[in-house]
C-alpha cells in the first residue's frame, strides 16, 4: 500500500466512475432520456454530475436550459433506461487494488450518490457487498454530494472522525464533498489514482 494511505483508519470509496466502472452505463442512460424528453444532452457536463442523485440532476438540469421538467417523471425514465441497458459492471483495477489492501487493515466505507437499491446490485455483481462496514447511499442523507452528509455519515458508520478518514471520488462534485465533510481525498481520474493526495489546507 502507498506510504501515504497507510495512517488513515478508514477509506470511503464513491461508487460508480470511482470502484466499478459504470459511469457510461448513467450517460447512455442520461441520454436517452434527454432525446425522450427533448433537452440537451453534455455529456462532459453529465459526467460532471456524477454522485448527485437523480432528482437533483433533473432540477439542475431545468435551471441550466430554462426548462420545467417534471422531476419525478424524468428521473424514473432515467432509472428505466439505466434498467434496461444490458450490463456488466467491471471493477476499476487501480481502485480496487487498493481496496484489495485496505481489506481487513482498514475500515471501508461506501459513500454513493446512487440510490440504495442501485448500490446494492452493483456491490453484489461485483462480489463486494458483503467486504463494506458501512455503506451510505442517497436514501440516507437530506443533502447529497456536494454537500459532505454522505460522507460525514460514512465516517460515523465507521466510528472515526472525518480526519481518519481518506475519501476516494473520481468527480469535482464528490471532491467538494469530501473537502465539505472535513477530509483528504484521493481522486481517481480516468481510472488511475492521482499520485497525490488532495489535503485540506
Amino acid at each position: 500500500m502507498r506510504d501515504d494511505i497507510k495512517h488513515y483508519q478508514g477509506l470511503i470509496f464513491d461508487m460508480d466512475g470511482t470502484l466499478i466502472d459504470s459511469m457510461g452505463f448513467h450517460l447512455l442512460a442520461w441520454e436517452q432520456t434527454a432525446s425522450e424528453y427533448g433537452f440537451p444532452y453534455d455529456a462532459k457536463w453529465q459526467h460532471s454530475l456524477g454522485g448527485v442523485p437523480t432528482n437533483r440532476t433533473v432540477e439542475l438540469i431545468n435551471q441550466r436550459f430554462n426548462l420545467s421538467l417534471d422531476v419525478d417523471a424524468v428521473s424514473l425514465s432515467k432509472r428505466l433506461h439505466w434498467e434496461a441497458i444490458a450490463r456488466a459492471p467491471q471493477l476499476i483495477p487501480s481502485s480496487y487494488a487498493l481496496f484489495e489492501q485496505a481489506f481487513g487493515r482498514q475500515k471501508i466505507a461506501l459513500g454513493t450518490g446512487s440510490n440504495r437499491q442501485h448500490a446494492i446490485e452493483m456491490l453484489n455483481q461485483v462480489n463486494l457487498l458483503e467486504k463494506f462496514d458501512a455503506i451510505v447511499t442517497s436514501c440516507d442523507v437530506v443533502n447529497g454530494k456536494p454537500s459532505g452528509d454522505t460522507f460525514l455519515l460514512a465516517a460515523k458508520g465507521l466510528g472515526l472522525e472525518p480526519a481518519q478518514c481518506l475519501v476516494l471520488e473520481d468527480t469535482e462534485i464528490g471532491y467538494q464533498a469530501a473537502v465539505a465533510a472535513g477530509m483528504d481525498c484521493l481522486m481517481v481520474i480516468d481510472g488511475q489514482l492521482e499520485p497525490s493526495i488532495r489535503k485540506l489546507d
